[in-house]
């Protein structure tokens, strides 16, 4: 059971990480990304693409790399 519980503690370290890593992201390009009024990438603007399209993306990733690498299955019965 001590060691289901620490699986479940370091994964929900992991996830918090990944969380703050994301909201970084999209605040930095949200908020402090300067870009001039005339950036557009495939039609929208560069900081929209940065923070929401292309962001969505990279999380994606993280997140399917670090479920195959530190996320465990564990029975819970």
């Amino acid at each position: 059971m001590k060691k289901n519980i620490k699986q479940i503690n370091k994964e929900a370290i992991i996830t918090c990480i990944l969380y703050l890593f994301y909201f970084c992201w999209w605040y930095y390009f949200a908020y402090i990304y300067k870009a001039d009024n005339n950036d557009f990438i495939f039609g929208l603007p560069s900081w929209f693409f940065y923070s929401c399209v292309l962001g969505l993306v990279v999380i994606n990733v993280l997140v399917f790399i670090a479920i195959k690498l530190f996320f465990k299955e564990i029975d819970l019965d």
